[in-house]
Parts: structure tokens; C-alpha cells; sequence
């Protein structure tokens, strides 16, 4: 019975989401998962030493938050302390990959400093229990801790909290 009740929990605290608060969980994408735009794996465990600003999205969703990722790019966050990561679910869309993938080469050469990554199945959906069919923002501390965690358009009151944990976490941005 005990035994039961342990593999009961184990099972429930794995299908937990995300939350504020907690530790972003380690994820690998490479082979069939998917992987950075150049071909690359992706690790999360990169993604420490400075605050991230992470989206994952349906590509059907680009420019659904536009308008903060402009305001974002304004600030001229220093590079040594922000940094930001592109997910796409390549599995979300009706549109073939290989387009995707030619729009995301493009959008690596426009956009350097962020990193573009794939994930062909879904695998974060289930990981990391984004919201599928949708672009999902999280910001994560420089010890990946979840300090922001919405999804789909988000109202002024969350574009401004973005923009204050991104001041605060990382300072140094121009001000408006």
C-alpha cells in the first residue's frame, strides 16, 4: 500500500506544471525532440548565469505579443545579464517544417542574440506542461527559478509586470 501512495505521488508531481517559484526542469532536444535552429541540442541547462526571458510558441501565435517584445528589444537589456530563448512547436502548426525552419534561419540571422529552437514533438507541452496551441512566456532567474509564467495575449497589467522583473532582475536597461 505504501508503495502504492509513493508511486501515486511520484507520478502526480511529474505532471505538475510549471509554477513561480520553482526550478525550471531540465530538458534536452536534440534527434527527433528537436533541436537549436543550426542543428545543435538544446539544454536548459544553459540557459543559467543570467535572467531569461522564454517563449514558447505555436507558430500560428507569432506577433501575438509583439508589442512587448518591441518594448523589450528597446530597453537595451546588457547581454552579459538577460538573454532570450525562442521555442517553437513545430508539432502545433499545419504548416510544413521546412518552411518553419526557413523563417527561423532567417529570424537567427536578423535576431542573433536570441536563440532559436525547435521542438518537433511537443516535448515541453509535456515537460515543462506549457499550454499547447499557444505562446507561453516565462522569465527564469539566473538559477532557472520561474520568476513570471503566463500565456496567450497578455493584458497591460502582465506586459508591465514583465517589464519590472526585467528591470529589476537584470537593471542596467535604458528607462522610458
Amino acid at each position: 500500500m505504501k508503495l502504492a501512495v509513493l508511486i501515486f505521488f511520484a507520478i502526480v508531481s511529474c505532471l505538475k506544471a510549471v509554477e513561480v517559484g520553482e526550478v525550471l526542469p531540465s530538458v534536452v532536444l536534440k534527434g527527433e525532440l528537436g533541436s537549436k535552429v543550426d542543428g545543435s541540442p538544446f539544454r536548459s541547462e544553459d540557459l543559467k548565469g543570467k535572467t531569461w526571458l522564454v517563449i514558447y510558441s505555436d507558430p500560428d501565435k507569432r506577433g501575438l505579443n509583439d508589442d512587448l517584445f518591441e518594448k523589450i528589444k528597446s530597453k537595451h537589456f546588457p547581454r552579459d545579464r538577460y538573454g532570450s530563448v525562442a521555442i517553437i512547436n513545430m508539432a502545433a502548426t499545419w504548416m510544413p517544417n521546412f518552411a518553419i525552419d526557413a523563417a527561423l534561419r532567417a529570424k537567427q540571422r536578423k535576431y542573433p542574440d536570441t536563440i532559436y529552437v525547435r521542438d518537433l514533438k511537443k516535448y515541453l507541452v509535456d515537460r515543462w506542461k506549457m499550454v499547447d496551441d499557444d505562446m507561453n512566456i516565462l522569465i527564469i532567474d539566473s538559477n532557472q527559478k520561474v520568476l513570471f509564467k503566463a500565456h496567450g495575449a497578455l493584458d497591460k497589467r502582465q506586459k508591465e509586470q514583465v517589464l519590472q522583473i526585467l528591470q529589476k532582475e537584470i537593471g542596467g536597461g535604458r528607462t522610458f
